[in-house]
């Protein structure tokens, strides 16, 4: 009996040792199995963080292709024009009337008053961001009035908000002097003639789905009114707009102020 115990506890031994390599196997393909699940995921996070970063630097060039649309038709009754958009990590989105602008002209009593949509992409948090308080113009600058004509009618504005980081598109006021004075014999004096140019985008409250789409500008009016005005002294045509606000100076004399309009309507 003595010797048939030993040869039992002999076998339960020899079955514990072969047992571990077995066991430490399994530990060791379920270590590996959590390591690339873990590892899968953060490059998961990684490439999808690319590939929105990369959507958005896309979407930036095909926002500045669309200013050029909207320029190159806003002052052609019923032209079209349109830019082709992907998007599957942000959204695109149509905001009507989202900015007021009020414009003030010398010797003219009631300034002119009006809304614009805003073209704008949101890009959520989670996939990319610009880092806090980020905010800069990539077209144009924050002020609400453009006189040279080589300064962008557009306004382009690149920000990290609370959320998510932005891409907004809207159009400032250009004050354009036409030359020296012109004598005009009907009024037997000299007239200065300013145009007030405004492009005023019109677009239905929207947020356009993931995909490729054509964002699409189309010239649906211009309206041209005119305001004489006699200066005694110097003066200063004033645009407002969110509390930003820009003025052109001008000299005494006598001008034709022509308020040119410019009707875009956006769509897709």
């Amino acid at each position: 009996m003595i010797g048939s115990n030993e040869h039992c506890r002999l076998n339960i031994r020899r079955n514990r040792k072969a047992a571990s390599p077995a066991i430490s196997m399994v530990i060791m393909v379920a270590a590996t199995v959590v390591l690339v699940m873990v590892s899968s995921s953060f490059a998961l996070q990684a490439l999808e963080r690319q590939q929105a970063a990369a959507e958005f630097d896309t979407v930036q060039k095909s926002v500045l292709a669309f200013d050029d649309a909207v320029r190159d038709i806003a002052w052609d009754l019923g032209g079209s024009r349109s830019v082709r958009f992907t998007t599957h990590y942000g959204n695109m989105r149509l905001v009507s009337s989202s900015k007021s602008f009020s414009i003030s002209m010398p010797g003219v009593s009631e300034p002119y008053e009006f809304t614009t949509a805003v073209v704008k992409y949101y890009m959520p948090y989670s996939y990319f961001t610009l880092g806090n308080e980020y905010s800069a113009y990539i077209l144009g600058s924050s002020s609400t009035v453009v006189s040279s004509v080589t300064d962008s009618f557009g306004q382009v504005l690149v920000k990290q908000e609370k959320g998510f980081a932005s891409i907004a598109l809207n159009y400032r006021v250009r004050v354009s002097r036409q030359g020296p004075s012109t004598y005009v014999e009907t009024m037997q004096q000299s007239i200065n003639y300013v145009d007030i140019l405004v492009i005023r985008l019109n677009c239905l409250n929207v947020t356009i789905g993931s995909g490729d789409f054509d964002l699409v500008a189309k010239n649906i009016g211009i309206t041209t009114n005119s305001y004489p005005a006699d200066l005694a002294t110097a003066g200063a045509i004033s645009v407002v707009s969110d509390e930003v606000s820009a003025s052109v100076i001008l000299e005494a004399g006598h001008y034709m102020f022509n308020l040119i309009i410019a009707d875009v309507q956006v769509s897709y």
